[in-house]
């Protein structure tokens, strides 16, 4: 990027308050963009719409215009879903990425049991294509791309691979905050084939391959971002050492930052090295 501050940001989370409890993601995930709007930036910000978020507390509403796209995934037409909701303390819209094979259900990414749900792997697939195609839709072109949560973590790859020469997105740069969560569940055998597709090699997914879990798809993720944010102090150094082995720009992880809030000037900056 130039020296320039970033003039649109796109937020893409796996979680977010008010729509889901408060966590360490969906806190960040609801004040970041606004603090990013308040400082004289563009935003669009994206996450699946679960089942557990009530849309008539919420008035969640469906944007036809934007709906009504089909996304084949494992040779099956998926129903891509898109509704709208606004904070209105924050002026800010929230676009939902919905279709009721894979967030119908009222859990976030395992069952009552805990148990992780075996169609994780086309949900996130599912939720990065829809994101891409929506994006598209709205003929809004990012300068950044912020990824936060295991579900977001093929958009670096899509991004770089089957959107590579849209224009929309010819000079986005692409950065993820790597946390802790689903980094060791383990997706479907078959999570790398399902990928391979418009311009995915098999080598693009190679550590999938081998083992198809959330460090691999963290790894995947590394592969083909411009940057990271460390968004824990419990991650793998085996894991932060692979981001910063390909080069990446990488942003320490500042308890006390994200505590007082002076994250998002942090963030800001750090979008702006891209």
């Amino acid at each position: 990027m130039s020296d320039i501050s970033a003039k649109k940001v796109l937020f893409v989370s796996s979680e977010m308050s008010p729509y889901l409890p408060e966590t360490e993601i969906s806190t960040i995930g609801r004040y970041l963009p606004q603090g990013i709007q308040e400082r004289k930036h563009e935003i669009r910000v994206f996450m699946p719409r679960y089942g557990c978020i009530n849309e008539r507390r919420n008035q969640l509403h469906e944007v036809i215009r934007l709906s009504g796209m089909n996304l084949v995934i494992s040779e099956v037409d998926r129903p891509l879903i898109i509704k709208v909701a606004s904070i209105s303390s924050a002026r800010m819209q929230v676009y939902f990425i919905d279709n009721d094979d894979y967030f119908i259900r009222k859990e976030i990414a395992a069952d009552a049991e805990g148990k992780f749900f075996a169609d994780n792997d086309e949900r996130a697939i599912f939720f990065a294509r829809g994101v891409l195609e929506t994006v598209k839709k709205l003929r809004w072109a990012p300068d950044v791309i912020h990824c936060q949560g295991w579900i977001s973590l093929l958009v670096p790859l899509f991004l770089k691979r089957i959107y590579k020469d849209d224009p929309i997105f010819a000079n986005s740069k692409i950065v993820f905050s790597l946390y802790d969560d689903a980094l060791q569940e383990s997706f479907c055998n078959d999570f790398a084939k399902k990928i391979v597709t418009g311009g995915i090699s098999e080598k693009d997914v190679e550590f999938l391959a081998k083992s198809p879990d959330g460090t691999n798809l963290a790894k995947t993720a590394a592969k083909f971002a411009d940057g990271v944010i460390l968004g824990s102090d419990r991650l793998s150094p085996l894991l932060v050492n692979y981001c910063r082995d390909r080069g990446l720009k990488v942003l320490p992880y500042k308890a006390k930052s994200i505590a007082d809030g002076t994250y998002i000037d942090e963030y800001n900056a750090f979008y702006d090295q891209l």
